[in-house]
C-alpha cells in the first residue's frame, strides 16, 4: 500500500521508520547536509525542535523531551519520534484541533501529517545524502507532495522555508523533481 493511502498515524509510522533507519546508520553527525550551513546533526535538530512549539502553542500538547541534538542526535530523535507516534496513536487525538493564526483550525492529526510528517519525509533525503545512505523516497508520495506544493510555489518561497527551486531535466522522476522544487540540488554531494 502506498504511503498516500495510509492514515496519518500509519503514514508517520512508516516515514519515521525510514528516517530512523538513516539516523541509526549515521556515522558522522558533523557531515555537511544539502541545506546550506547544516550538518547531519542539524537535520535531526530541525525535526525535533520545531514541532513541540507548534503543538504547545496551537493544541496545548507538551511532548516529552529527551537529550539535546547536540549531545545525542540519535537519542533526541528516538524520544521525539516515539512521542509523536504515541500522540498520533492516541484515539483522543482525532477529536483535537490545532489552532494557528497562519493555518486556521485544523484537526491535530491532519496538521501533524500535513506539516510535520511530510517534513520528515523530505528531510530523509537530506540525512541520507549527507551520510551516504539510501536516499530513495517513495515515488507516489513524492509525486503527491509535488502536485500539492506546485500551486503554492510563491507562498512557499515567500515563507522562507524553501530556497529557490533548482532546475531539473525535463522528464525527471518525481523524487528528483520534488528535491529540486524544495530548493535542493538533486546532484549535491558532501
Amino acid at each position: 500500500m502506498s504511503l498516500t493511502e495510509l492514515s496519518a498515524a500509519e503514514r508517520h509510522r512508516q516515514i519515521a521508520a525510514g528516517f530512523t533507519d538513516r539516523v541509526e546508520g549515521t556515522k558522522d553527525w558533523d557531515a555537511p547536509a544539502p541545506v546550506a550551513g547544516w550538518t547531519a546533526r542539524d537535520v535531526v535538530r530541525h525535526l525535533v525542535e520545531w514541532l513541540p512549539g507548534l503543538l504547545s502553542s496551537g493544541a496545548g500538547v507538551t511532548l516529552p523531551t529527551g537529550p539535546g541534538a547536540d549531545a545525542d542526535p540519535a537519542g533526541a530523535w528516538r524520544v521525539h519520534v516515539t512521542a509523536v507516534q504515541a500522540l498520533l496513536d492516541d484515539p483522543g487525538t482525532a477529536g483535537r484541533t490545532l489552532s494557528n493564526p497562519h493555518l486556521g483550525e485544523i484537526p491535530l492529526d491532519q496538521a501533524i501529517d500535513r506539516f510535520y510528517t511530510t517534513d520528515v519525509f523530505m528531510h530523509t533525503w537530506d540525512l541520507a545524502r549527507a551520510t551516504g545512505q539510501d536516499e530513495t523516497l517513495e515515488t507516489e508520495m513524492c509525486a503527491t507532495l509535488l502536485s500539492g506544493m506546485e500551486p503554492m510555489d510563491e507562498m512557499l518561497r515567500a515563507s522562507g522555508q524553501y530556497g529557490p527551486a533548482v532546475p531539473v531535466p525535463a522528464g525527471a522522476d518525481p523524487q528528483t523533481r520534488l528535491i529540486g522544487f524544495i530548493g535542493r540540488d538533486p546532484h549535491w554531494t558532501p
